[in-house]
């Protein structure tokens, strides 16, 4: 089934789950889209199957926390940062519950995380100002990026090159295979000083990058030349919430959630606002991913998840 506007306004809630006490950080399809992975303030990690929309397991990480977390290639394995003692990555195997790895060196909180979408690399950003590169097989960071500000950074989706957001006002790309040579683009954005950037991400086609703001818009920019194509805005964000943007698997779509709890979707070429989707969520939507494989998606605020399906009636 092809995603149209009509078709994303037709959405509705299918699913809630109250699992946790406290805030969701994140969450994660697996790369075939069976499972969505969530973790919390309440240092659980909430497996859900997609399939039969159920909570499968639930993991805790009481020591060390966690905040952001990603699935490796592996669809048992994760990697995931720490919110409590350390900044050390840890990479996790659901199967049994036992670390894989631990990958030290951030010195602040991790606030990006791409796992590459080929191979067992992956990349993390942190308000200690550095991006590095790891390795799942090696403890080592493979490479080290120093940068003025906070970063966000992200893969393509043929794990060539990757995008480095900088002081909330340029993208620099590099090349995997020489990144240490420098960027080999870099796109100057307007500053805004009344927000920073708090996310970026490409879409499956590799054409577009998404930069999500702590503010009352996101832009859309050509991945190639850096012309920024789109401004969304008119959605409601006036405490500076941290809002994830995603887009539509088939890289059609862009969509957020806002403060008051409504999901906002715009269509990618024209710019225009195709839908505003109300989950009833009690406040900000701080977690909003589609499923890469099947027509769900997945919402969170606070301590609620919920799963999106299309309904058969208007």
């Amino acid at each position: 089934m092809k995603l149209t506007d009509n078709v994303l306004r037709s959405f509705r809630v299918a699913k809630v789950f109250r699992e946790n006490s406290d805030k969701i950080n994140c969450f994660d399809f697996s790369p075939n889209g069976e499972t969505v992975i969530s973790s919390s303030d309440d240092d659980s990690i909430v497996l859900y199957d997609c399939q039969e929309g159920k909570p499968k397991r639930t993991l805790y990480s009481k020591k060390y926390g966690v905040d952001l977390i990603r699935y490796t290639h592996a669809a048992n394995t994760v990697v995931y940062s720490s919110n409590k003692i350390d900044d050390t990555i840890r990479y996790l195997s659901l199967h049994d519950n036992k670390y894989i790895r631990y990958f030290p060196g951030h010195t602040k909180r991790v606030v990006a995380l791409s796992m590459s979408p080929v191979d067992d690399t992956f990349i993390s950003g942190s308000l200690d100002k550095t991006i590095r590169l790891w390795d799942l097989r090696s403890p080592n960071c493979q490479g080290l990026m120093h940068l003025q500000g906070k970063p966000v950074c992200s893969f393509d989706p043929e794990g060539l090159i990757f995008a480095a957001g900088v002081n909330s006002e340029m993208v620099k790309l590099y090349d995997l295979r020489s990144f240490d040579k420098g960027p080999f683009a870099t796109f100057k954005m307007q500053y805004d000083r009344t927000c920073e950037w708090t996310g970026l991400k490409f879409s499956n086609d590799g054409k577009l990058i998404l930069i999500s703001t702590n503010g009352g818009f996101i832009r859309l920019i050509d991945a190639f030349k850096g012309a920024v194509l789109h401004t969304f805005g008119g959605y409601n964000n006036s405490k500076a919430v941290t809002l994830e943007a995603s887009f539509t698997p088939d890289s059609q779509f862009i969509m957020i959630g806002s403060e008051d709890g409504k999901i906002h979707v715009w269509n990618g070429e024209s710019g225009m606002k195709v839908a505003v989707l109300d989950g009833k969520h009690t406040g900000p939507i701080t977690c909003l991913q589609f499923n890469p494989k099947f027509m769900t998606f997945a919402s969170a605020c606070s301590n609620m998840v919920r799963k999106w399906a299309l309904t058969s009636s208007e």
